[in-house]
């Protein structure tokens, strides 16, 4: 029987099919994690709630289940990091904010139920940036999260407590949300795996509000099939969620058993490139082009110039919507209430507990939000930031027509020291410069390791960006580029990573 070390290091579809051999008992699975978050968890913070008694129970009812003869699924029994912007019944959901610190959630967000219902176990909650405003998970009101690779650097953000469980191997399997890149950017500086579906292909009924028709839930593993498993265990329509697809899930599991790039057109964007791009990581990139055209892809370079004013756009319309959103905290309904005494006004109750509720970045992008939304400045700036995204959706939809995927870095520099970008939000917001296009468009990108930059010897992601609805070529693609780095590298790039 393995050991505990062991237990940690297997990839998920490994845990589960152990499970369901009866080598290993679901429990003793999740015992071997909740161990491993008791000895490293101190110093990386991945996590703001462990259920120890919960996972364990979910844990025992997988067994239970083996024991009566009943068929398991893909993902029985296997350990997954919840980020802490769904809401759990009966455990702590704080988005990372001390507005809504020990507020118990009275339901399951959709995503919750259906982890639940695949038995997926529930180690906990994990840190992110207060409300997944942010690029770094610096901006928790709980404190910051160590990159396992070097605990003095950012793990990305704002879903960096995810990553980084995965990359500590805390978790095999994780849970994120991307309104700007925080699946893929956290991805990417931690050599893991992440995808941002189609908008609207995972349900958001459940998830805490930042940006409604940017924010999207997604899987986070250590490898393409352990993501694609997730993927198909929480995607499909959810009546709850009037931005849901009603549509068939795409074969993702099947795309990344395959894992073959002959034959397809792929193309490298133009203006993901130059000026701002560590060496090392456009020197990873570009062996990744190398081994795409190795593999029997036909790689072209695509122009999608409207891409340059992708950023700012961004940050005008997810401000915006995330003033409306945030408008809710109000003080009077649910969590943090501040200066209650009697003697002042609702107005004044509401003003006090948001100046001492929300972080910094929070009232930056509320302040910012409710300007470009003010009268005589809507159109000006929310209403030209919404025909900027629809000239992106255009270059996404010409650059389609010619290529089956785009590629490009994920992000443009690997994880920057932590406090580095954190008096310059400008600095801050390049991290998700190659990610944002996606979110405004709404289609399907992936985030997968493809290499180390020479420079620091940290992790640097590959982006694949896919047409919505057709997130099963990422997973073809995704796993035909980390099957061939494996076989080149000898190992998993996690292998590399230092030890805690």
């Amino acid at each position: 029987m393995p050991g505990t070390t062991d237990l940690t290091k297997l990839t998920a579809a490994e845990t589960a099919a152990r499970i369901a051999s009866g080598e290993v008992t679901a429990v003793e699975v999740t015992e071997a994690h909740l161990d491993r978050i008791a000895a490293v968890d101190e110093k990386v913070h991945a996590f703001l709630h462990v259920d120890r008694e919960g996972a364990l129970a979910q844990a025992r009812a997988v067994d239970d289940k083996r024991a009566r003869g009943e068929k398991l699924g893909p993902l029985a029994g296997v350990p997954l990091a919840l980020k802490d912007i769904f809401t759990t019944k009966g455990v702590p959901t704080t988005v990372g904010s001390k507005i809504l610190e020990g507020w118990i959630p009275p339901y399951d967000a959709t995503l919750t139920q259906r982890l639940k219902a695949a038995d997926v176990v529930i180690l906990g909650k994990t840190n992110m940036d207060e409300f997944a405003m942010g690029s770094s998970t610096e901006n928790s009101a709980y404190g910051p999260t160590g990159n396992p690779w070097d605990l003095t650097r950012i793990p990305g953000g704002s879903g960096g407590g995810s990553s980084a469980a995965l990359a500590s191997y805390q978790a095999p399997l994780a849970i994120g949300t991307d309104t700007g890149g925080s699946i893929r950017q956290p991805a990417a500086v931690t050599g893991t795996v992440g995808v941002k579906p189609t908008y609207g292909a995972v349900s958001r009924y459940g998830m805490v509000a930042f940006s409604s028709s940017l924010d999207q839930g997604g899987p986070c593993a250590r490898t393409v099939l352990d993501a694609a498993l997730l993927h198909e265990a929480i995607a499909g329509h959810d009546p709850l969620d009037s931005t849901s697809i009603d549509a068939p899930v795409p074969s993702v599991v099947a795309a990344a058993r395959e894992g073959d790039v002959a034959g397809l057109r792929i193309g490298v964007v133009k203006e993901f490139s130059g000026e701002g791009y560590q060496a090392g990581v456009m020197q990873r990139f570009n062996e990744s082009v190398e081994l795409l055209r190795e593999l029997g892809a036909e790689v072209v370079e695509v122009s999608c110039p409207s891409f340059d004013r992708a950023l700012a756009a961004y940050y005008l319309i997810a401000p915006s919507e995330c003033s409306s959103n945030l408008a809710r905290f109000d003080a009077m309904r649910y969590g943090l209430r501040v200066g209650d005494d009697g003697t002042r006004s609702a107005e004044d109750v509401t003003a006090l507990t948001r100046e001492a509720g929300f972080g910094d970045e929070v009232k930056r992008r509320i302040m910012l939000g409710t300007y470009a939304l003010s009268s005589g400045y809507y159109d000006a700036y929310y209403g030209s930031a919404q025909k900027v995204r629809t000239l992106i959706t255009r270059d996404f939809e010409r650059a389609f027509a010619s290529v089956d995927v785009l590629i490009s870095p994920t992000t443009p520099t690997t994880a920057f020291p932590i406090g580095e970008r954190a008096d310059d939000p400008l600095a801050m917001y390049l991290a998700d410069l190659c990610t944002i296009p996606s979110n405004l468009a709404g289609n399907a990108a992936m985030s997968l390791p493809c290499g180390l930059a020479p420079e620091d010897g940290l992790p640097v992601g590959l982006q694949i960006i896919a047409p919505a609805m057709a997130d099963d070529r990422l997973y073809r693609v995704g796993a035909a580029v980390e099957a061939a780095f494996v076989d080149r590298w000898g190992h998993h790039l996690l292998e590399e990573a230092p030890a805690l």
